[in-house]
């Protein structure tokens, strides 16, 4: 699974280790990591000695620490985060991986897969595999899961998965290279979602999501699927509204906590074949001239499952809509 460009990239990592950049290596004996080892060996029957070694090897990363205290979608406005992926460059690039990918692409329609959003969440993950991550996945979710307190339970759940993962894929724990925060391959999986969404798109008995486009397609398209995608709705509708106060932007999780009549009656004004009773949310972004306006439906929220950041599904859906239907965002 590993192609020459990460070899390299493992290489880099492996000298910047032994440096000691920026890197502490794990003390297998601290109480967390020895509950941590056990939990493996007598749940999942693992050889202790196997996971002693594969943890003395981890090491806690403070750019990782560093990077997960201020993600790109808290920090920047939505006009500037959606210039970042509306850029003539991915969109071409995304076009020219559409007309590779065709025969796969066409069997997922079939299925009723969404395309748009399948190739804009590619592009919006790792640039089409170009940039799939530069720390050791093992590092990635010890760091985070043995010191950084806010959300260690998450992240010792998934350094518990990968291990399975690796384990199933007859893998070196040591070598997957990942985000910061863990997350693997084209589509950027962490471990769990690998594990539960990941499909075998080309037959070959395997699940690769780091080099086999087919298998990387169909999982995208299943983990949408699995997340409740309704083939034939829409994402969102561009909207219009004039409230009596300002409303702060919407940068927290997404709920459908409103229907489409009861956007309309407070004065919410947009298009949609959806009936009155569908689930809805209004979306407040921050454009150059100030506040803009969406209204996001249940395939909006799907979106959301992937990357819980409504600026992150925003950007999809636009991307989504330039890649396959013209050089404009449109609405459904």
């Amino acid at each position: 699974m590993l192609t020459p460009k990460t070899m390299i990239r493992l290489v880099i990592y492996s000298l910047m280790l032994m440096l000691g950049v920026n890197a502490n290596a794990i003390d297998i004996e601290r109480p967390e990591v020895r509950a941590f080892i056990d939990k493996l060996v007598n749940t999942h029957k693992f050889d202790r000695s196997t996971v002693e070694n594969a943890l003395q090897a981890a090491n806690t990363m403070q750019p990782i620490l560093d990077a997960i205290s201020k993600p790109a979608e808290r920090t920047i406005p939505w006009h500037e985060y959606q210039g970042r992926f509306l850029v003539e460059k991915r969109i071409e690039l995304a076009k020219s991986f559409q007309k590779d990918h065709a025969e796969m692409l066409n069997k997922l329609t079939e299925q009723g897969a969404p395309i748009p959003e399948v190739l804009a969440i590619l592009g919006v993950e790792t640039y089409y595999g170009q940039n799939t991550g530069r720390y050791r996945v093992l590092d990635a979710l010890a760091t985070l899961g043995f010191d950084y307190p806010p959300r260690s339970a998450f992240f010792l759940y998934e350094l518990e998965e990968f291990f399975l993962l690796t384990r199933e894929l007859k893998m070196d724990t040591t070598q997957p290279l990942g985000s910061y925060a863990g997350a693997m391959g084209s589509p950027q999986f962490m471990p769990h979602s690998y594990r539960q969404f990941g499909v075998d798109g080309n037959s070959d008995g395997n699940i690769d999501l780091w080099t086999q486009w087919d298998d990387i397609l169909a999982s995208v398209a299943n983990y949408l699927k699995q997340h409740g995608w309704k083939t034939g709705e829409p994402v969102l509708a561009l909207a219009e509204y004039t409230p009596a106060e300002p409303l702060p932007y919407s940068l927290g999780e997404i709920t459908l906590n409103e229907t489409v009549a009861s956007l309309k009656k407070k004065g919410v004004q947009f298009s949609t074949s959806l009936p009155d009773t569908a689930p809805a949310t209004l979306i407040v972004l921050e454009g150059k001239e100030g506040a803009e306006y969406r209204v996001g439906f249940n395939n909006f929220y799907v979106i959301t499952r992937y990357n819980r950041s409504p600026l992150y599904a925003n950007a999809v859906y636009d991307l989504g809509q330039v890649i396959t239907t013209s050089d404009s965002v449109t609405t459904q």
